[in-house]
């Protein structure tokens, strides 16, 4: 029996003009925004991964020109969207546990950048240990669309200043409403 290939004619009219082909990989990605995946030990007896490493001026070995000058924790409740900001002079480093789940969503407003308007969407944790370099201007923010909390624990180059903040908000829903939905099918 020969196999016939099928073209979006082989379908009925309920189906063939609502057919669309996910995309993997090949996103567009914003200039400056580094993802760094860490290794995740695990073993009987739970997991392990190396967050950061310094060397000897204090710099992130994974990114020599970031210099930590406060580190925090941030913890995001389900249902909770925390969106959108940026810094004008800051750069963040995120890292939120393999045990966790995140939407994270970056949007480049930067008008000189090669890669203005471009936003990014993507979960972090969900069993993956990695590292999110944000540069200054890239407006970021989070959406646990989960059922329980999730963390967020993040280096900055700047400390945080009360009576100056270095935080400039925009609208959660600047990229759409949906852009925070979990995408069914």
């Amino acid at each position: 029996m020969a196999l016939t290939k099928l073209t979006p004619a082989d379908f009925g009219p309920e189906f063939a003009p609502r057919l669309t082909t996910q995309q993997y990989g090949g996103a567009k990605r914003i200039d400056g925004v580094q993802i760094i995946d860490l290794r995740l030990m695990n073993d009987d007896g739970g997991s392990f991964a190396e967050l950061v490493r310094f060397d000897e001026e204090g710099n992130l070995q994974a990114i020599p020109e970031f210099k930590v000058r406060q580190s925090s924790y941030s913890l995001v409740l389900p249902g909770a969207i925390k969106a959108f900001h940026l810094h004008f002079n800051q750069e963040d480093v995120w890292f939120v546990p393999p045990t966790d789940r995140l939407l994270v969503g970056l949007a480049d407003a930067r008008k000189n950048s090669p890669s203005y308007g471009v936003s990014m969407r993507f979960v972090m944790g969900g069993g993956k240990a990695q590292l999110l370099y944000i540069p200054r201007g890239v407006a970021h923010g989070g959406a646990n669309v989960g059922l329980v909390p999730a963390t967020i624990l993040y280096y900055v180059n700047q400390r945080f200043d009360l009576s100056d903040p270095d935080e400039r908000r925009l609208p959660w829903d600047i990229l759409g409403e949906d852009f925070w939905k979990v995408t069914p099918g």
